[in-house]
């Protein structure tokens, strides 16, 4: 993983000299005073060269103490963590876990390290997930660190191997800047839930995921995907929905709780997947996209929302349909953890009330003679 630096204090992952010259470039960074008397003599071998130096602090700062003595001991915790999860298991729950083993790791203990847990979930949550799909897709282990200044081009670079071009790099950045935030969704709401209750961060956005994960939720791209690639012509896709509208069959990606008549988002990303559709050489999927979303409106005036489109813009840049939910995650983690510290910042215990519909008061019948 990339070690992190806050001011002067490091998230220590490595001791390989590769990484201290490539990402710290000289300088004086402070580490806590449990792993400094282990790593003493490394430091001295393998630092000094690139004019670093170490100070202990007290322990409690964010970074200083995340059990560096076992990643020390343990290089490559995390990329261990992520091969021991099973090759089917659904990739929102890679992410669930590995938010989960960094919350254990990298715990982010008093709510002043808020931003700094904030931003190395950001950082790591395309990491984690491409790690993991790579190595049980192909069996590469893959290197996590790339010279990308940007968290859309980091994640194509990364899954495909190759730094992205930029109209890709862009086009998946504004995806990302579309998703990131929405008001109260059900596991925005989630996380503010588990936030109110005074719990770690890492615990709120746990839970957010598993929120996310429910199809009534997350995964609209993907049914939507799935809808379009079954259409060999924009003709038949319209008599197909038709027909699915016909037998009363659940359509994803159309309507939307808050929105009455569009959904803003939509018009961003049906730009954009007809200029991948262009690029790519192959207007098939967009010609059915369009034809679906002309049914939908005429027959039953429900509207095209963020997730129909998105589904083709994602396949055009060459992304797996099973990762378009994490990617999701990769971009609303930054509005869980702005509704994290805006629950913190004036915090109620969020416990609603509930008005009981059950059996009325009954008499109790003793074990023996209960029928």
């Amino acid at each position: 993983m990339i070690p992190q630096k806050h001011g002067k204090i490091i998230n220590i992952s490595s001791l390989s000299s590769f990484i201290v010259n490539k990402y710290f470039h000289g300088g004086s960074y402070e580490v806590s005073k449990s792993a400094l008397n282990m790593l003493t003599k490394v430091l001295a071998v393998e630092w000094a060269p690139h004019n670093i130096t170490v100070n202990a602090v007290a322990p409690g700062y964010y970074g200083t103490q995340p059990n560096i003595d076992f990643f020390s001991k343990e290089a490559g915790l995390y990329e261990k963590v992520l091969e021991m999860i099973p090759a089917d298991s659904h990739p929102m729950d890679v992410l669930r876990s590995g938010v989960s083993i960094l919350g254990n790791v990298e715990p982010e203990g008093d709510f002043s390290n808020q931003k700094n847990a904030a931003d190395r979930l950001l950082a790591c949550l395309p990491s984690m997930l491409l790690y993991w799909h790579h190595f049980h897709t192909d069996g590469t282990r893959i290197d996590v660190e790339t010279d990308d200044d940007s968290l859309a081009g980091h994640f194509l670079h990364m899954l495909h191997g190759k730094a992205p071009s930029e109209l890709h790099r862009k086009t998946l950045d504004t995806t990302l800047i579309l998703y990131a935030e929405h008001e109260f969704n059900a596991s925005t709401f989630a996380a503010r839930v588990i936030t109110g209750t005074l719990s770690d961060m890492h615990s709120a956005v746990t839970g957010a995921i598993g929120a996310l994960r429910g199809p009534l939720h997350g995964g609209a791209n993907e049914a939507a995907m799935e809808l379009v690639q079954k259409f060999s012509s924009a003709q038949e896709a319209t008599q197909g929905v038709l027909d699915m509208l016909a037998r009363k069959d659940k359509i994803m990606g159309f309507g939307h709780r808050v929105y009455t008549t569009s959904d803003p988002r939509n018009s961003v990303n049906k730009k954009m997947s007809k200029i991948l559709a262009d690029e790519f050489g192959d207007a098939l999927l967009y010609e059915v996209s369009e034809a679906v979303e002309k049914v939908m409106w005429d027959e039953k005036k429900l509207f095209a929302n963020a997730d129909f489109f998105a589904a083709t813009v994602y396949h055009f840049m060459g992304i797996p349909t099973y990762l378009f939910t994490p990617i999701f995650v990769c971009s609303r983690i930054t509005g869980w953890t702005a509704h994290i510290m805006e629950q913190r910042a004036d915090n109620k215990l969020i416990r609603p009330a509930a008005d009981y519909i059950g059996p009325g008061l009954q008499a109790y019948v003793p074990i023996a003679e209960r029928a």
